[in-house]
């Protein structure tokens, strides 16, 4: 579920680049996973989301069909896995964003969470403090659309819930090895998390 999610958060980053939209639907389903810092239990995170753009993502990646495998989306995933491997080694930042983050909840309680304001704060957490913690992503798209800043600030705030997602799945013990090794079970995972089969 969490590796999904990460994998939602890319491609939905790869639309908004791309196309100046996205499923909502399934940007908030990875965003609002950001604000659940204290789940019960791990499934709490992305309880009620829809992640079946993830689960389908992480198929296409992962699976044999060489085809499917789309390089700029393997990049993004990459380049969120070595940031979130930095992240987890720097304690000040990990307790800065929490706090950071829970500024942005009492926001969402008034303005909801699609308001432009929220995405705005979500977006500058990435920019001032994931960001800076090692090479930055660059995010290939059309500039009429990377240039608006609402889109600037949705495609921010997806890579922050990328990073969410993967701090849950290392917490969970995900590791680059399981990509490498254990495809084929993640795969097969993926296939029976589906809500609308294939």
């Amino acid at each position: 579920m969490a590796l999904a999610a990460a994998a939602q958060a890319v491609s939905l980053v790869q639309k908004l680049a791309r196309q100046g939209s996205c499923d909502n639907d399934d940007l908030y389903s990875v965003i609002k996973g950001v604000l659940i810092t204290h789940p019960q239990q791990p499934s709490d995170v992305y309880k009620d989301s829809n992640l079946d753009a993830g689960y389908r993502l992480v198929i296409e990646l992962l699976g044999d069909a060489s085809s499917n495998k789309d390089p700029e989306l393997t990049r993004y995933l990459i380049g969120l896995l070595a940031l979130e491997r930095r992240l987890a080694k720097r304690r000040d930042v990990l307790a800065l964003m929490g706090e950071r983050i829970e500024q942005v909840k009492r926001q969402v309680g008034h303005y909801g969470l699609e308001d432009e304001k929220v995405l705005a704060n979500l977006a500058d957490i990435y920019v001032e403090l994931i960001s800076p913690l090692g090479a930055r992503i660059q995010v290939a798209g059309s500039p009429i659309h990377l240039q608006q800043s609402l889109n600037q600030h949705k495609v921010r705030a997806a890579l922050l819930a990328g990073i969410r997602a993967l701090v849950l799945w290392r917490q969970l013990g995900g590791s680059r090895w399981q990509l490498l090794f254990k495809r084929r079970a993640l795969v097969d995972e993926a296939r029976q998390s589906l809500r609308s089969p294939q």
